[in-house]
């Protein structure tokens, strides 16, 4: 028997899959659009823990109201070790993410799962999240596992092959993903099982999304094999920007350019024994931290603070491991500025260009055209009462190409801008900045 029948194709104007930009690799583009894509990204691990979607619909909302347009989140995953964190399993949330079917779903000890049945409820639930996602162009990062847990298929198994082949299957129709092979990956699976994983994956995805992996040690990456779209590092140092500088020329060296982001640097309010003390992790230092990791020409991810609780008093947080919050977590509120900055100017046109300034600054250009220039909060240098900056501080300069620019004061704690007469080449002395904190200078050349 056969059938005829007829459909309409229309545009529905999406956005489509974020790529490698093949002129500037170092960065990434909207496919349906040709839009540059800042990757502005925060970690909610076990989002898909909440029984009820609206929450779920809720953190997107939230947080895209915060300009965040990646999310890392878990397709499988369990824990029991809650990180000193008030967030706890009940009635609305739990730890226990099970793709297939178990016996005991919320035991983390024995779940008994059926590797080979699939918990169809939950990949719908999956689907719906991306839909809501892509409705409004945020990339959600599907993590494929975590290694806080064992109750995970044999690696390279029968039945991992068929997880990782059934959701490729499922969730690669949706435009608004990237692929995570494992947080933590060098936790629980080798080089030589990334290498073949990821590849397997590449060529089982008929859109090829962007795909990497999130090791512990950032030098266990698979840089420069064609699966691999880009870095996911974790590095807590604060010395991030020489860092992604360094990540830079590591790449370099392989020969293929793609764009580099460090995907775990630190949350807001969690201070783990390893994590820089004694205020490595407030709001105020990783908001430094990202100018630090996109004045170096890369991208990150940060998570926000769970103190405000799930199932703990008051019950209006979760931050970075199941992505819920409130109006008192403020780190990103000062990342909306960061994106405010550099969304205001071609910022994939320009290279890391440090040796332009001054020690101390951090500069971004593409001379001759756009210069962006960060100056960090160096408190021996300022004083904090009376705004007074010692002459030292205040004799910085950038070497320019000859002509005129445009030029305008960022402040990287407000948002405000301030303009300034335009700005001649070859040389020319930073005025005082207007005020404390760190601050950013924008120059570009006059039409």
């Amino acid at each position: 028997m056969t059938h005829k029948g007829a459909f309409r194709a229309s545009d529905g104007h999406r956005r489509g899959p974020v790529r490698v930009d093949s002129k500037y690799p170092w960065h990434f583009i909207w496919e349906g659009t040709g839009e540059h894509y800042f990757f502005n990204g925060t970690t909610a691990f076990w989002l898909m823990g909440w029984r009820e979607e609206r929450t779920i619909d809720y953190c997107i909302e939230r947080l895209i109201g915060l300009k965040i347009n990646r999310m890392r989140v878990l397709l499988a995953g369990a824990a029991n070790i809650y990180w000193g964190e008030p967030v706890m399993t009940g009635d609305n949330f739990t730890y226990f993410l099970r793709p297939w079917v178990a016996e005991a779903p919320q035991s983390f000890d024995h779940p008994g799962i059926d590797f080979a049945r699939f918990n169809v409820p939950y990949w719908q639930k999956w689907e719906r999240m991306l839909r809501f996602a892509r409705d409004r162009n945020v990339i959600i990062s599907v993590i494929q596992d975590i290694s806080t847990h064992k109750a995970q298929p044999v690696a390279g198994s029968e039945d991992e092959r068929r997880y990782l082949r059934y959701a490729v299957a499922r969730l690669s129709a949706f435009s608004n993903i990237t692929w995570d092979l494992g947080d933590d990956l060098d936790s629980f699976r080798d080089e030589k099982w990334a290498h073949e994983t990821g590849t397997l994956i590449e060529s089982w995805d008929p859109y090829r999304h962007l795909a990497s992996s999130h090791p512990v040690h950032r030098e266990h990456q698979d840089r420069a094999s064609d699966w691999f779209g880009f870095t996911s590092i974790q590095n807590w140092s604060r010395s991030q920007h020489a860092l992604m500088l360094e990540e830079r020329q590591i790449q370099m060296k392989t020969g293929r350019i793609i764009p580099q982001a460090n995907e775990e640097y630190g949350y807001e309010d969690h201070y783990p024994r390893w994590a820089p003390q004694p205020d490595g992790d407030s709001a105020e230092t990783l908001r430094q931290v990202a100018w630090d990791i996109a004045m170096a020409g890369a991208y990150g991810t940060a998570g926000e603070s769970c103190r405000r609780g799930t199932n703990i008093w008051p019950d209006t947080g979760g931050g970075w491991i199941n992505g819920r919050g409130d109006d008192t977590m403020v780190m990103l509120k000062g990342y909306e500025h960061m994106v405010d900055f550099f969304t205001s100017f071609e910022w994939w046109k320009t290279e890391p260009h440090d040796e332009l300034v001054s020690k101390g600054a951090y500069c971004l250009a593409k001379p001759g055209e756009i210069y962006a220039v960060y100056l960090p909060q160096r408190p021996m240098c300022g004083n904090q009462e009376a705004f007074e900056y010692k002459k030292e501080c205040a004799d910085l300069t950038i070497k320019l190409e000859p002509g005129s620019y445009e030029a305008s004061w960022f402040n990287a704690f407000t948002g405000e801008k301030i303009p300034l007469p335009p700005v001649d080449g070859p040389v020319w002395t930073l005025p005082k900045t207007p005020g404390w904190l760190d601050w950013a200078l924008l120059l570009q050349k006059r039409r």
